[in-house]
């Protein structure tokens, strides 16, 4: 089964980095962004994605033709603002950041158009993941509440990668899947410490609001799962990392893509666990090969916990 994701990416951002080729700078574009990171790694696990998302000003205009040649269904409104982006120097070895412009605020007008085709093509996929813009000012919460609210009471799979009020406000909808890191849990005041009793703690109150999964990701210790009730830690193959970010990014996406296609919440996890360890062993985020990740999936170890914190 192929499935279908819709990605909602509210603002992409405009990525440069510059690396050393032969002693001189290289110079690299990319469309990037959490959802267009997700996006990018569904579609290496064979999954059809469509990004609805928002572009305007210069930087809008470079991303259009960026974002066509990634292999992802597009579903773009256009705004009278900018989209966001950031300079990184690699060239020493070390992502160093440059300078960061970050996107202008959607108007009234331009959310209720964001809203309605993300909402269509959500309905006619069957499962959606709502991403988080990169700077707090572009949407309000409340777009995400609305979206995961009226999908799921419409038969539509929602997933959520948020923290902070995002989170907050996005769970009075009930979405399916929740993913969220131990240190956005402490940030929030869901947990006091990163001790796995806290953790299990500020999961189930989390799966209180109706999810059934939530994934709580602890860096490089195993990740914590709440899968209809049942907690598990998820242990992966030891791999040497490369790019630190955009590993729970590409768990989320793996989950998502398993869970679209039908299968179970723990072939979800195996595969979701397999994507965000490859991740961090390359270079470029939202990447890696869905052979390579099939494989370390088969690999993955989801040891069951109980509240005494054996596993």
């Amino acid at each position: 089964m192929t499935g279908n994701v819709v990605v909602l990416a509210p603002s992409p951002q405009l990525t440069v980095t510059v690396e050393a080729l032969d002693g001189v700078p290289d110079i690299h574009l990319h469309p990037g962004g959490q959802g267009v990171w997700q996006a990018r790694m569904m579609r290496s696990l064979g999954v059809e994605v469509v990004l609805c998302a928002t572009v305007g000003g210069e930087t809008g205009r470079v991303l259009r033709g960026l974002l066509d040649e990634g292999g992802v269904g597009l579903r773009l409104r256009g705004i009278a603002g900018r989209n966001g982006c950031y300079i990184h120097d690699r060239r020493g070895g070390e992502r160093e950041p440059v300078v960061e412009m970050p996107a202008d605020p959607l108007s009234r007008h331009e959310l209720d158009d964001l809203y309605e085709l993300t909402l269509t093509e959500a309905l006619e996929a069957g499962t959606a993941l709502l991403s988080g813009p990169s700077d707090e000012r572009v949407v309000p919460h409340e777009l995400y509440h609305r979206l995961a609210a009226d999908l799921t009471r419409n038969g539509c799979q929602v997933v959520i990668d948020l923290a902070g009020e995002r989170l907050a406000t996005a769970l009075r909808g009930g979405p399916t899947f929740v993913k969220v890191s131990h240190e956005e849990l402490i940030e929030d005041g869901r947990a006091a410490s990163d001790e796995l009793t806290e953790l299990v703690a500020a999961a189930r109150e989390i799966a209180g609001h109706g999810p059934r999964a939530v994934v709580v990701s602890r860096a490089a210790e195993p990740a914590l799962a709440l899968l209809d009730g049942e907690l598990c830690t998820v242990h992966v193959p030891a791999l040497n990392p490369v790019e630190t970010r955009g590993g729970g990014d590409s768990m989320t996406a793996g989950f998502t893509a398993e869970l679209a296609r039908g299968e179970s919440l723990a072939s979800a996890l195996r595969v979701g666990a397999a994507a965000g360890a490859l991740n961090i062993a390359r270079h470029g985020l939202g990447t890696g090969s869905g052979e390579a990740i099939a494989s370390l999936a088969q690999r993955v170890e989801l040891r069951p916990w109980d509240e005494k914190g054996s596993g």
